[in-house]
């Protein structure tokens, strides 16, 4: 649920730019687009020129992990790393040294989304008997401190394996009670080794809990496909319909043709959400080839600044610009579409309500310079202004 912003007076965005070149004015009331009749210019309300920016809905990170971020604090040399294991170790080796606690650079982190237009995100914090749950205790703590400024929902994650790592199962159910939201999985056949053992005990997790599920997968070809099919089995046999999240689904990115057809066939009636980061030389997911298939797709960061990669920073405008850089999006309607991803895609996943400027939509959204969306994917501009329940809360990439 999104949290409500403090109620301030009406506000009167004057010379806003809309998506399809109009030049119009918003009022915001109660945290909300509010209609009006621009023949009666409303009274007492706080007026804020536009100048002509775009006003475009804030984006959401559906996927991004600040507990393992150096966002804020010293540089990080990265070990070299060949597999998925190597990256999970060396991770666990670099964070024994942090000086700074993951509240101070998990806080950091969401400074600079928060400033760059981001009104929600979904953080996967690491749960294994190493770290303990201070990670969920510090991302809720930081996250609890803008709560007026971001939405963040936090997914108990067992980086280091679930069934593989003893002690992490009792810390997953816990996790729950003490700060987080929703329930993790990582591979279940490349990380566990036991499909059935994973899936069992996370679906079951979510059940008695209540709670979403979002599971990692980086298994790609048939063991990939085998278990994507698997987690849709489930989650129409546990009437969890838009509440299973699979990340990066590489084994997706990799199809064409009637097998993608056939498999996104299953995944919409499913109502299986999935998310792509844009990274490297991973596959990566296609708003265009997925979401006309009725097939939910989020944006996330993924790591920034972390053990894992020096790159990231936080800007999901940046991160559509990157999508749609990867899916060699060229037309207007395949740029726009990875911005959608971004901010509808995001925050449907995360059960937020839409906000598409209409009347009654909530009042978050950045002004930037661009004359369209697609420019604006392109160019991927600092906002002038970051907008929440009306609030204007950022200027020029600043908090204010």
């Amino acid at each position: 649920m999104a949290t409500p912003a403090p109620a301030c007076p009406d506000v009167l965005f004057t010379a806003v730019r809309s998506a399809d070149g109009r030049i119009r004015d918003l009022l915001v009331r109660e945290g909300r687009i509010a209609a009006y009749d621009p023949a009666e210019p409303p009274e007492g309300c706080v007026t804020v020129d536009a100048a002509g920016a775009l006003a475009l809905p804030a984006p959401v990170d559906a996927h991004i992990h600040p507990d393992k971020s150096t966002w804020g604090g010293p540089w990080l040399s990265r070990e070299p790393a060949d597999t998925l294991r190597d990256l999970i170790e060396g991770d666990v080796r670099a964070r024994t040294a942090f000086a700074d606690p993951v509240a101070e650079r998990a806080g950091a982190l969401m400074d600079r989304a928060i400033a760059r237009g981001t009104r929600a995100m979904r953080a996967h914090v690491d749960v294994a008997p190493v770290h303990g749950l201070s990670g969920v205790h510090q991302v809720r703590a930081a996250a609890d401190a803008r709560k007026d400024l971001i939405d963040v929902q936090i997914v108990a994650f067992p980086q280091l394996g679930l069934l593989s790592e003893p002690g992490t199962a009792e810390l997953m159910e816990q996790a729950l009670s003490e700060g987080a939201d929703v329930v993790g999985g990582l591979d279940p056949i490349g990380i566990d080794g036991d499909m059935d053992g994973q899936l069992d005990f996370v679906f079951g997790l979510a059940g008695r809990r209540g709670a979403p599920l979002d599971i990692h997968l980086h298994d790609g070809g048939p063991a990939g496909i085998r278990q994507i099919t698997e987690i849709a089995r489930r989650t129409v046999a546990a009437g969890m319909r838009g509440r299973v999240t699979i990340g990066h689904a590489f084994a997706v990115a990799e199809l064409e043709g009637a097998e993608l057809d056939s498999l996104a066939e299953l995944l919409a009636g499913a109502g299986v959400c999935l998310v792509t980061c844009a990274l490297g030389a991973d596959p990566v997911l296609d708003p265009a080839r997925l979401t006309p298939r009725g097939v939910r797709l989020g944006v996330g960061s993924d790591g920034v600044r972390d053990a894992w990669t020096p790159f990231g920073d936080g800007d999901m405008i940046a991160r559509a610009h990157m999508l749609a850089y990867r899916t060699d999006a060229r037309t207007d309607a395949e740029l726009a579409a990875c911005y959608e991803a971004v901010a509808q895609g995001g925050a449907a996943l995360l059960g937020l309500p839409a906000s598409r400027l209409e009347a009654g939509d909530p009042a978050d959204f950045v002004l930037v310079a661009a004359d369209s969306l697609p420019e604006a994917v392109v160019d991927r501009p600092i906002p002038s202004m970051v907008v929440r329940a009306g609030r204007v809360i950022a200027r020029a990439g600043r908090l204010v």
